[in-house]
C-alpha cells in the first residue's frame, strides 16, 4: 500500500473522515457536560499537537532518506567516471574491454533508477549482478598476472564502483518502518474521533469535518510519496549518471 501513495491517500482520507463522522455520532448519543468541556479541550489540543509533531518528524525522516538516495546516485556516477579514467592504467589489451563493460554497466544503473515495474527491476538487478562479476574479472586477471601499484589503482576504482551500487541498494531499502506508519495512522484516527466528538451538529452537517481528514491525508500522501523510491510523483532522477553517459559518448 505504501508503494502506491495515491491509493494510500484515498484510503486514509476515507478512514479518517469515517472516524470524524463516528465521533460526531458519538457526541449526539452522549453530549459533553459543561464541566467536561475544559478537560476535553486540553485533551483535544494535546492530541492534535502530538499528531502534528509526529507528521513533521516523519516528513523529516522521509526527506532524509530521499536526500541519501540522491547522494548515492551522485556517488555512483563519480565512481564509474573515475574508474573509466583509471581503466587507462590497465594493460593496453584490457583497456577497451573494461571501458566497454563500464558503459554497459552505466546503462544498467540508469535503468535501475528509471524502472517502475517489478519485472523490469528484477531483470535489471540480475543483469547488474552478472555484469559486476565480469567487470571484476576484467580487472582481477591483469592484476594477478602483472601486479603493480598502478594496476592496483584500477582495481580499487572498480571496488568503489561495486560498493557504490550496494550502498545505493541499501538506501532504497531504507524506508520509514511500517510500525511507525501504523502508530501515526492510529493517532490520526484518534484525533479525528476527538474533533468529530467536539464538533457542533451544524458543523458536522456542513462538511467541516472533512477538513482535518483531508489535510492529514495530504500530509500522508506527501510523506509516502517521498519515502517511496518508485511509486508516486517524486522520484530520484539519475541526472549525474545520464550526464556521465552523455559525456562518455562524446
Amino acid at each position: 500500500m505504501l508503494d502506491h501513495p495515491r491509493l494510500f491517500f484515498l484510503l486514509s482520507l476515507f478512514m479518517l473522515w469515517l472516524s470524524a463522522q463516528f465521533g460526531a455520532s458519538w457526541r449526539r448519543r452522549r453530549a459533553l457536560k459543561e464541566e467536561e468541556r475544559e478537560d476535553f479541550a486540553v485533551v483535544q489540543a494535546a492530541t492534535l499537537t502530538l499528531l502534528g509533531l509526529i507528521i513533521g518528524f516523519s516528513f523529516s525522516m522521509a526527506t532524509t532518506r530521499y536526500d541519501l538516495r540522491k547522494t548515492y546516485e551522485e556517488a555512483e556516477a563519480n565512481a564509474i567516471g573515475t574508474e573509466y579514467v583509471r581503466a587507462g592504467l590497465m594493460p593496453a589489451v584490457n583497456v577497451a574491454g573494461v571501458r566497454a563493460l563500464l558503459k554497459k554497466y552505466l546503462d544498467l544503473r540508469i535503468s535501475f533508477y528509471n524502472s517502475r515495474s517489478d519485472g523490469d527491476l528484477q531483470q535489471v538487478n540480475a543483469d547488474t549482478a552478472q555484469l559486476q562479476n565480469q567487470m571484476w574479472a576484467a580487472v582481477q586477471d591483469p592484476a594477478v598476472v602483472q601486479p603493480s601499484p598502478v594496476i592496483a589503482l584500477a582495481v580499487a576504482g572498480m571496488n568503489d564502483v561495486l560498493n557504490s551500487q550496494g550502498y545505493t541498494q541499501a538506501a532504497w531499502w531504507n524506508r520509514i518502518p511500517k510500525a511507525a506508519w501504523s502508530l501515526m495512522v492510529a493517532i490520526a484516527i484518534a484525533c479525528n474521533l476527538l474533533v468529530g466528538y467536539g464538533a457542533r451538529t451544524a458543523g458536522a452537517k456542513s462538511g467541516l469535518l472533512i477538513v482535518l481528514p483531508l489535510v492529514v491525508s495530504i500530509s500522508f500522501l506527501l510523506i509516502a510519496d517521498i519515502d517511496s523510491p518508485r511509486g508516486g510523483f517524486i522520484h530520484v532522477a539519475p541526472q549525474n549518471l545520464v550526464s556521465l553517459q552523455q559525456s562518455l559518448r562524446n
